[in-house]
């Protein structure tokens, strides 16, 4: 007798692609932080870049670029998971 099919659980509606390729091009404002639904994370990195005046965006867009690609390569859960724990899709 077959076992029946399992569903996965819910799937969040954000991709873990888009949420890569925004901290690679916007991590230094967290926009990809803000996305995936850890605004404490996006509102530290924007508040970096803007109270320094710029100086420290740098190490902010440092900081977005490795979230980034941690985003599109890393198989651990604070990777491939959303906000609320759910799994990013694609």
């Amino acid at each position: 007798m077959a076992q029946p099919e399992q569903s996965p659980g819910p799937v969040s509606q954000k991709s873990r692609v888009v949420t890569g390729v925004l901290g690679i091009l916007l991590g230094a404002l967290g926009i990809h932080n803000f996305y995936v639904g850890r605004p404490k994370i996006g509102v530290a990195q924007l508040l970096i870049s803007i109270v320094s005046l710029g100086m420290l965006s740098p190490l902010s867009g440092l900081w977005g670029l490795i979230e980034g690609i941690m985003y599109l390569v890393s198989k651990e859960p604070r990777w491939t998971t959303d906000g609320q724990g759910y799994p990013l899709a694609g």
